[in-house]
């Protein structure tokens, strides 16, 4: 949320400078984002008046000026097509500097102006505008201050510009100036009246219905000495998305009293009403309209309210639309108007039929779900409740009659519908956090009287629907709870003091404690914990002492049956792998291309943050495959990196299924570049003998690579892993359509391992070691070259019998001697006895044995 640092001066007199402010707020738990000036600064530009416009003798799109500005008239070449005698506008004297606005990207250097000859007419200042003072992103002319500024002898009027005979401002004037809305000499303090004599200057920097005089300082005319302020809110403070709100909440903190606006006396001149039906009471317990008949859509906004809705990061539209951002900004309530002649029937606040379509203000058509809250009349959906309004009934400069609506709609009937259809409002925004229940009336009145002010206008009586109002929660709070759980004691009154400031109530002091009323703007608070850190943050958790834990601390067990994650990133990262962290939701794009035929499985979100991110990811590769290509667009070719994070996947009920994992990969040269090094390339064995010591551990089964096929692996270059019999994870080279999609030139390998599979170890046991002699023999067979290693070790270790002691190979062949398909495997063997010395005839029989297990599994043959 954005506001301006002058309009909460306005609600009180905190005391505070901006610092302070951003301070204080941070620390109470509403976190300043950043704060920014709302204009350029700039020197030397006053409030000026043309006097009189001609021609330019030799340029057909320039002017000359004649230019008041309090001291001297000034000639004033301007090539803006809105300069015209009488008006008021910002004029930059010989001399002036503006400053660039934000960071200076836009204009680097300062703009400093001088004299000037246009076409060989002097030129003595600028005439300003808008977005040269940074008001405005962009602007075309002139700013205008008609409604503003005066001579000193005549007040302009602010809707018609005609000049009415009055030398000073005691009695009522239709005229404005930035920054407040009600009048006051000083910020913060309401006075009677406010005089426009040259000597006065500016009447106030914050006052709806004071006027600044000709030669003022722009900055003290139009209150530029301002910031805004951005605050990020956590869910849980909607109550702050108002100005009243946020005036309730510093006045806490600066133990000063805000003036809230007193509810407007709205006069009912016509007696239309429009019916209203609750269909979805629970959805919408309450729901207010009011006909305002002969409405002038024409005029303009006043351009106090424009700069209010500026400097809160809202742009003026029109002045039903500027209105009821006015008040969305003021007390957190959303409204909206509708056309009244394009309304048929009766409003009904109901639920949507499936499929019901709908054109929305911002031109979008939607297919609503059933699910979706909407506002209908007797033909059709009009709007979504809480979110947008459609462009069906939709206000324009051609309405004559409104239908103003203002209602509450419950949290759970909004929250995360907006996100469904890819949108975002600040409606729906303030809504799905929860709008205060008890302020529609009050708001409403304060619109009708906002807008009859800016387009006149007949209001008749509100017309109101209640449904099912929330209760308004009751909670005991012990202050013994306070001091066990605050390790701070803190009085009554100051208990008291500070709850009602925040807008509690206490009603009963009992034996149990205080019971106290929870206001109907804080749906956050429900139990005593959440008023116990309320006066936490008041009181200031910096404040808080450090103290020690109330309950007995036991180290935690670390079982030898589990591998610590530590251990495992470290040993990565001996390898020279680095640990990245990607985000869990990915693109479907992404998931299909790398989950291949198990895509099925995925997770799709119900309220994604975009569709580039709507699905949660079934594997790590994908996060570690975007790294890549990022990587190799900008020449970074070799590249080692894992992660170990969390995937999902639906199972065959759709039950979602969370498992941890660790997978890397390896792409580009074996070896970093160097004068020594060669720049071969990565292969399989590369990322297998990262695994192989990754995994290897006397407390676990044995490990083997069997090949398999799977997606994203390359066929016939990917395995699976296993240990014992348990497969946990693949790995291999990146199928080649994968490569080539993703645009990556380097040969790539990946793995990725069940993590807690991984981690888990056997109970390491005591062994006892043999004193006897290790006997040896070595095995060469011939068999053909598809049979994987491991089933050749396995079949070998199961025929050798109980003493032996390591089977490894230590040759593989294939060429001259051995038929074609075919390899030749030599295999070492050693045996220990734990008590005696193995004989060569045990030994003959089990290499024998050996010889016999092979020839019957793989036809196998002792090479000669």
């Amino acid at each position: 949320m954005k506001f301006s640092f002058r309009w909460l001066s306005d609600l009180l007199d905190h005391g505070l400078s901006v610092e302070e402010l951003t301070e204080k707020l941070t620390m109470a738990g509403l976190e300043v984002a950043s704060t920014a000036p709302v204009a350029a600064r700039c020197s030397k530009v006053v409030v000026a008046e043309v006097k009189s416009v001609e021609p330019h003798p030799d340029a057909a799109r320039l002017r000359v000026c004649k230019v008041y500005d309090g001291t001297a008239e000034r000639q004033v070449v301007c090539g803006a097509s809105n300069v015209r005698a009488g008006m008021y506008a910002p004029f930059a004297q010989v001399g002036a500097v503006i400053e660039p606005i934000g960071d200076g990207r836009e204009r680097k250097k300062n703009l400093k102006i001088g004299k000037a000859k246009l076409r060989g007419v002097e030129s003595h200042g600028m005439l300003c505008s808008a977005e040269e003072l940074g008001l405005e992103d962009k602007s075309d002319g002139i700013l205008e201050l008609n409604g503003t500024a005066t001579t000193g002898e005549k007040v302009i009027s602010a809707t018609t510009g005609e000049k009415a005979d009055s030398t000073t401002t005691h009695e009522k004037q239709d005229s404005a100036t930035i920054g407040a809305k009600t009048s006051s000499a000083a910020i913060g303090k309401k006075a009677g009246s406010v005089t426009t004599d040259k000597k006065s200057g500016s009447a106030n920097t914050g006052a709806k219905t004071s006027s600044v005089v000709v030669g003022t300082d722009i900055n003290q005319a139009l209150a530029l000495d301002d910031t805004t302020i951005e605050l990020d809110l956590t869910p849980n403070r909607g109550d702050c998305l108002g100005m009243i709100g946020l005036a309730r909440e510093v006045g806490v903190l600066s133990r000063a009293t805000p003036r809230y606006p007193a509810p407007p006396e709205v006069k009912e001149t016509v007696t239309d009403r429009f019916p209203i039906t609750i269909s979805a009471p629970a959805a919408c317990p309450r729901y207010l309209g009011r006909v305002i008949r002969n409405v002038n859509l024409k005029a303009a906004s006043p351009l106090w309210l424009k700069e209010r809705l500026r400097r809160s990061g809202l742009r003026s539209i029109d002045p039903v639309v500027d209105v009821t951002n006015y008040i969305l900004l003021e007390y957190g309530q959303p409204l909206h108007a509708f056309d009244l002649d394009k309304l048929h029937g009766g409003i009904d606040v109901r639920m949507a039929k499936e499929g019901e379509p709908i054109t929305l203000l911002d031109g979008k058509e939607l297919k609503l779900r059933a699910d979706t809250l909407v506002i209908a009349d007797g033909k059709q959906a009009v709007a979504m409740a809480g979110i947008m309004g459609g462009a069906h009934s939709a206000v324009s400069e051609s309405t004559a009659h409104i239908m103003l609506e203002c209602a509450f709609f419950t949290p759970l009937a909004v929250a995360g519908r907006a996100r469904r259809y890819g949108m975002h409002t600040d409606a729906s925004h303030r809504y799905e956090r929860g709008v205060d229940f008890a302020i529609q009336h009050q708001a409403i009145a304060a619109a009708t009287a906002l807008l009859q002010e800016i387009t006149g206008g007949e209001a008749g009586p509100v017309e109101e629907a209640v449904g099912e109002l929330p209760p308004q929660a009751e909670v005991i709070l012990k202050p013994g709870n306070i001091e066990r759980l605050l390790g701070i004691r803190l009085e009554s009154d100051e208990i008291t003091d500070v709850l009602t400031r925040l807008g509690f109530e206490i009603t009963a002091q009992t034996d149990d404690g205080l019971k106290v009323q929870v206001p109907s703007f804080r749906f956050d608070v429900s139990m005593e914990a959440d008023l116990i850190e309320e006066l936490a943050r008041i009181h200031g958790y910096n404040r808080l002492p450090s103290t020690r834990g109330m309950l007995a601390q036991r180290m935690g067990a670390a079982p030898e049956t589990l591998l610590p994650d530590w251990r495992l990133r470290r040993h990565l990262a001996a390898l020279g792998y680095q640990e990245i962290i990607s985000y869990s939701f990915i693109d479907p794009a992404w998931s299909r291309l790398i989950m291949g035929e198990a895509d099925h499985e995925a997770v799709t979100l119900e309220n994604p943050l975009s569709t580039e991110m709507s699905m949660m990811r079934g594997s790590i590769l994908p996060g570690l495959l975007q790294a890549l290509t990022y990587n190799s667009n900008r020449q970074q070719e070799r590249l080692r990196i894992f992660e170990v994070g969390m995937v999902f996947r639906r199972d065959d009920q759709k039950a979602i299924l969370q498992q941890n994992r660790i997978a890397g990969l390896i792409a580009g040269s074996r070896h970093p570049e160097n004068w020594s090094n060669s720049n071969e390339p990565v292969d399989f064995y590369d990322i297998k003998g990262d695994i192989e010591t990754l995994l290897t551990s006397e407390r676990r089964g044995p490990l083997a690579f069997h090949s398999t096929e799977a997606a994203p692996f390359h066929s016939g270059q990917c395995a699976a892993i296993t240990v014992g019999d348990t497969v946990i994870g693949h790995a291999g080279a990146l199928h080649p359509a994968v490569q080539r999609r993703i645009e990556v030139p380097a040969p790539v390998f990946l793995f990725e391992l069940d993590l807690e599979a991984v981690r888990a170890l056997r109970l390491p046991a005591a062994r006892h070691l043999s004193r006897q002699p290790e006997v040896s023999r070595d095995l060469a067979v011939v068999l053909d070259e598809a049979v994987p290693a491991a089933d050749i070790i396995r079949e070998v270790s199961a025929a050798a019998g109980g003493n032996l002691r390591q089977v490894r190979i230590f040759d593989v062949y294939q060429g001259e001697g051995v038929a074609a398909g075919e390899k030749s495997v030599a295999l070492g063997l050693t045996w220990q006895h734990p008590s005696r010395t193995l004989d060569d005839q045990e030994i003959n029989a089990l290499v024998e044995r050996c010889v016999e297990r092979l020839q019957d599994k793989f036809k196998a043959s002792l090479r000669s």
